[in-house]
């Protein structure tokens, strides 16, 4: 131990960001531990270590008392007061017990405590940058595959995109750059665990956020969100500003917005709808592309609805495997009980109150 260690654990404090009096204080514990280990004392030991050259000085505790019954935890008062006048009952004294050669196994004890403490400093850097990300997308390059687990590399750590988070319908390529939703940070004894998601409504959301400043900014509101990730997403938009389009916010001049979000997501399709806070506009737009006839609130308590489309217009407005119907069930939170108009007549089912007609264009940016 000499200046030249004191410089180097100066600058590696200052290159890791460690405080270096929390890496004096460790290297000192540590060395109260070797020490004993070592030389095998039974007694109270403390070490010191100086800051300016280095110097490492063990003194062993002995507590002041009238009559010594065990020499090498104890001193009397008689003893004490020829090292110190001031000396009185119940003080601990430190007396040096620095054992020769000890430099030797400070230096190596020291060199083990250092490396140690800049892993978990490493450790804890890593993981309080990750855990602000949560909830989050960050951009990263595919590393390698592992079982059924996608291994993504962030930059300072590497995150984990699980099975049953992944896109069935994508392919991942070793060296691609992906775009990912930080779901989870964990910190363990091995370092941070990041778990990712491609599947996620919030990952939709976020990458509307970064490529749309009115979202960004809050002026126009992402409300809901229904996916079935790699196939379709529908999300409701509504605006702050009575001047902000924001539907037409979040399509961009002849698509381009959406369509950067369509191409990171693989052509997933992406119906961008108004919000409303009528429940019979809302579900009428959220049908989207398919054109709507009429809605009629059922029961309002149980959020149940009935939908008259066109004829030619009821398997658009289920759709495939009737997903268009379960998305626009997700994004409004309402059953909605889809029938063409030839079965209503069948079924005898008018729309006297709570009607509204639906003939308009849909919002949908995409085609069935």
């Amino acid at each position: 131990m000499n200046s030249e260690f004191i410089g180097a654990i100066e600058e590696i404090a200052k290159e890791k960001g460690i405080d270096k009096e929390l890496l004096f204080e460790a290297i000192e514990t540590s060395l109260v531990s070797a020490c004993k280990k070592n030389f095998g004392t039974s007694q109270n030991i403390k070490v010191t270590i100086n800051r300016e050259n280095g110097d490492v000085v063990v003194y062993a505790q002995k507590t002041v008392v009238e009559t010594v019954e065990n020499d090498a935890l104890e001193i009397s008062l008689e003893e004490a007061r020829d090292i110190n006048i001031n000396y009185e009952l119940d003080d601990v004294i430190d007396i040096e017990v620095t054992p020769k050669n000890f430099g030797r196994i400070a230096a190596q004890t020291a060199k083990q405590v250092v490396i140690q403490r800049i892993r978990e400093a490493e450790r804890e850097i890593i993981y309080n940058h990750y855990i602000t990300k949560e909830r989050d997308v960050m951009t990263g390059i595919i590393q390698r595959k592992e079982r059924k687990n996608v291994i993504i590399n962030l930059g300072k750590a590497e995150a984990i995109l699980q099975p049953n988070e992944q896109i069935p319908t994508e392919e991942y390529e070793i060296n691609n750059r992906i775009k990912v939703y930080i779901l989870e940070v964990k910190q363990t004894t091995k370092g941070s665990q990041i778990f990712v998601s491609r599947t996620h409504p919030e990952l939709v959301k976020r990458l509307f956020e970064q490529e749309v400043p009115e979202v960004y900014e809050g002026i126009v509101e992402i409300k809901s969100i229904s996916r079935e990730a790699g196939s379709r997403t529908k999300m409701a938009v509504c605006s702050n500003n009575p001047e902000v389009d924001p539907v037409g916010a979040c399509v961009g001049q002849n698509g381009q917005r959406v369509n950067v979000i369509v191409n990171e997501l693989r052509g997933e399709k992406i119906d961008i709808i108004q919000w409303s806070e009528d429940p019979t506009e809302f579900i009428a737009a959220a049908l989207s592309p398919s054109k709507v006839v009429n809605v009629k609130v059922v029961d309002e308590e149980n959020k149940s609805a009935s939908v008259i489309v066109p004829d030619y217009q009821l398997s658009l407005a289920i759709g495939k495997e009737g997903q268009n119907a379960r998305l626009a069930a997700k994004l409004t939170g309402w059953k909605i009980d889809i029938k063409s108009e030839s079965q209503a007549k069948e079924a005898g089912i008018t729309f006297e109150d709570n009607e509204i007609d639906h003939d308009n264009e849909t919002n949908s940016n995409t085609e069935e």
